[in-house]
């Protein structure tokens, strides 16, 4: 059993848990619980390691794959010193970072422009996942896609849908041949008027600031989603998850 804090694969999964930097650096990342876990085990990622306490069923992991794990039991104070949960799920694995690559023809391409909450970028991967999207963008100034909050909501998409970050002139250059729409609250076209069934792009900027001057010179169309009531705006998630599956319904119904 790990009792120290000064293990050195107990001081590389805390610093992957707190750290943008560490994360890049080494390509690694942390997932805790056994639905991420199991997850990245189903998409074919092998764990450097697995810490987990002496109460998980670490069966449930071994029956998900062939190759072998190397499980590390560690003391309670250490997984609550590493787990970013406030009540830890017994076991947390250190992965590779995905890597996807982009298809070489983009039809249906998401670009978060902005978005600070990490919560609200996870939910934005996993959504546009379900709605089946080519890949997702991040433009330079979003959170780090990969931080443990961005990871629990994405439940998985971050090993499903292509992910990258990218300066805005590799955006602009990406999206040559794509109609672009910028949601936005005082936009020119209902959601529902625009046409999803040409290979287009969407952005959604960030919650507390909007889109930015780069995104608003690069949309074709800016669009909004009526609202009834006194209601202003929706959470950023929230509209992504409108606008994504009206492009995904318009495909089918085309």
């Amino acid at each position: 059993m790990i009792t120290s804090l000064q293990n050195d694969k107990i001081k590389l999964a805390h610093a992957l848990q707190t750290s943008a930097k560490s994360r890049r650096k080494s390509a690694r990342i942390v997932l805790e619980g056994v639905r991420l876990i199991a997850d990245a085990l189903a998409q074919g990622y092998a764990p450097d390691f697995i810490l987990h306490d002496a109460d998980f069923p670490i069966a449930e992991l071994e029956r998900l794959t062939q190759a072998p794990l190397t499980l590390l039991l560690a003391a309670p104070e250490i997984m609550r010193h590493i787990c970013d949960t406030e009540q830890p799920q017994g076991a947390l694995g250190v992965f590779p970072m995905p890597e996807h690559m982009l298809p070489s023809a983009l039809t249906r391409l998401l670009i978060l422009d902005g978005v600070r909450d990490p919560g609200n970028l996870g939910t934005m991967l996993r959504t546009a996942t379900a709605a089946g999207v080519d890949g997702v963008l991040l433009s330079p100034d979003c959170v780090d896609a990969y931080n443990p909050k961005a990871l629990r909501a994405g439940m998985g998409a971050h090993f499903r849908v292509p992910l990258a970050e990218q300066a805005w002139d590799a955006i602009r250059a990406m999206c040559a041949g794509l109609t672009v729409y910028l949601a936005d609250m005082d936009g020119d076209i209902a959601y529902d008027a625009a046409d999803w069934t040409q290979p287009h792009a969407l952005i959604i900027g960030g919650e507390a600031h909007g889109a930015s001057t780069d995104a608003r010179d690069l949309a074709a169309q800016r669009i909004y989603i009526p609202m009834s009531g006194a209601t202003e705006s929706l959470n950023a998630a929230a509209a992504a998850a409108v606008l994504l599956f009206e492009g995904a319904r318009a495909r089918r119904q085309a």
